[in-house]
């Protein structure tokens, strides 16, 4: 028995889970305070239908906000309800989904009002890297609430409807919603890089199913592995044309071609994402320099450089896999930082975070260099030398300080100056150069790079890699965290 409206906020959950797995919890409390006639305002379930349910068999916890009461703002006894269903999602180690369509706080509440909200951060904050925490935006999602949503791992985002912010655009300085909608999920996805998934209400919904199938249940008990139909040995013919496009690259070793791209509007030189291989879920990270559309027309093309927004991205991504015994596949195409006056404002921070989240990790760690790969940007893409278990190179990867032919004019300058015929000097010394320096062999001998391997092989070579680390046990300092 429900004492909650049949409205949008159950009809979500009841579209989210598996049929008929829906239990709710605090279906009769409604809002407790009198002031401001509130003795007069019906609130059914406070505006917020809280419960569990099953997403293919696996618990999950679910708050969905209901707009039909006040706007969906949020009140004492709704915060309240919320900190309820982490406090058991924690307790079980179940994923939280919440669904949101928030007004903002309720005035009419307060300081009560806000002491909920703040209890309510204090939840999300003691689940951070116990379980993963969803936030899906369906309508308003402001203030206060927005900020909840950026504690959580993965925020979805109706592409039309949604609006998420912590000023309106209306009361930014200089600014209008028709000048620049701050709000929509195009600027939350493409510009601030908060939102990580968009698409309509069903897109959106169905987007979450297919990521909470892949996840671990919590950071304990591992509950994203699946038998595995495909060739463990399947030869991916096509993967040497596909150093830049790692995305596609990323799609063919996977098992049945699964690959689910995380903020994919933001910073897309720099990939996140996860495969499948042998069954088991595994976090992506790689450089990209071409995108082509599904008609196979190229649509963008980048430099192999590391942004500040695409190190920041890749390190948020590794620190949520970390956290959750999730392996990491590194793909690396990078021959430096990208050079900008805005990318140098903080591109050595940015760079050091991920630097530090991928050192930091101690899940299994492979790496494979498919193109480039230079100087401390490679360092900082899961090089051997940061903690890398194992690293593979394509045999035409470059691997090295800088490029063969700038280091042969810096190395040569005087020489150069004389020659008769400079540019043959330079082809001369910048081919040495590469043999002894920058090739792939020459990282192998040094033991920089494990091993060499053929494009085509790189799926079965990297499942055999991530057997034979399944057992990783690594020691690290004694220390309460770090604080890069």
């Amino acid at each position: 028995m429900s004492n909650s409206a049949q409205t949008s906020a159950s009809n979500r959950i009841n579209a989210l889970l598996d049929e008929n797995s829906f239990v709710e919890v605090g279906a009769y409390v409604t809002a407790r305070s009198t002031d401001f006639n509130m003795t007069d305002k019906e609130t059914p379930a406070d505006g917020v239908v809280t419960g569990y349910g099953t997403i293919d068999g696996g618990l999950v916890y679910v708050y969905s906000q209901d707009a039909s009461v006040m706007g969906g703002s949020l009140g004492e006894m709704h915060a309240k309800k919320i900190s309820n269903i982490y406090s058991m999602a924690v307790k079980m180690g179940a994923p939280v989904i919440g669904l949101i369509d928030c007004a903002g706080l309720r005035l009419q509440e307060a300081t009560d009002a806000l002491n909920g909200f703040g209890q309510m951060y204090l939840s999300q904050t003691l689940a951070s890297g116990v379980v993963p925490q969803i936030s899906a935006i369906f309508g308003t999602c402001g203030g206060g609430m927005a900020v909840s949503s950026a504690l959580s791992d993965f925020i979805f985002m109706e592409e039309k409807k949604a609006k998420l912010f912590v000023n309106a655009p209306n009361a930014i300085d200089g600014n209008r919603v028709e000048k620049c909608d701050t709000s929509c999920a195009a600027f939350q996805s493409e510009d601030t890089g908060l939102v990580d998934f968009t698409g309509d209400e069903e897109a959106v919904l169905l987007q979450i199913r297919t990521l909470v199938s892949i996840l671990p249940a919590n950071n304990e008990d591992d509950m994203s592995y699946s038998e595995c139909a495909d060739d463990l040995n399947r030869i991916c013919s096509d993967l040497g044309n596909c150093a830049g496009a790692t995305d596609i690259a990323l799609t063919q070793i996977s098992d049945d071609n699964f690959f689910m791209e995380v903020k994919k509007d933001y910073a897309p030189s720099m990939i996140t994402g996860f495969i499948r291989l042998n069954g088991t879920t595994i976090g992506c990270v790689a450089n990209r320099t071409v995108i082509y559309g599904e008609n196979g027309v190229k649509e963008a093309e980048f430099e192999a450089e590391l942004s500040a927004n695409g190190a920041e991205k890749a390190a948020k991504f590794v620190s949520f896999c970390d956290a959750f015994n999730i392996p990491l596949l590194t793909l690396v195409n990078v021959k430096g930082y990208k050079a900008s006056k805005c990318t140098e404002r903080r591109i050595a921070k940015s760079a050091g975070r991920l630097t530090y989240a991928f050192a930091n990790a101690s899940v299994p760690k492979v790496t494979v260099i498919v193109g480039e790969a230079y100087g401390t940007a490679y360092l900082t893409m899961n090089s051997k030398s940061i903690g890398a278990d194992v690293v593979y190179a394509w045999p035409g990867a470059t691997i090295g300080m800088m490029d063969a032919t700038a280091a042969a004019k810096i190395m040569y300058a005087d020489e150069i100056a004389k020659a008769d015929d400079s540019l043959a000097l330079i082809n001369e010394k910048a081919a040495a150069y590469r043999e002894l320096q920058s090739s792939a062999v020459a990282a192998a001998k040094r033991g920089y790079v494990d091993d060499i391997i053929e494009a085509c092989d790189t799926r079965k070579r990297v499942i055999a890699a991530f057997e034979m680390l399944f057992t990783k046990r690594e020691d690290r300092p004694d220390r309460k965290h770090g604080t890069v």
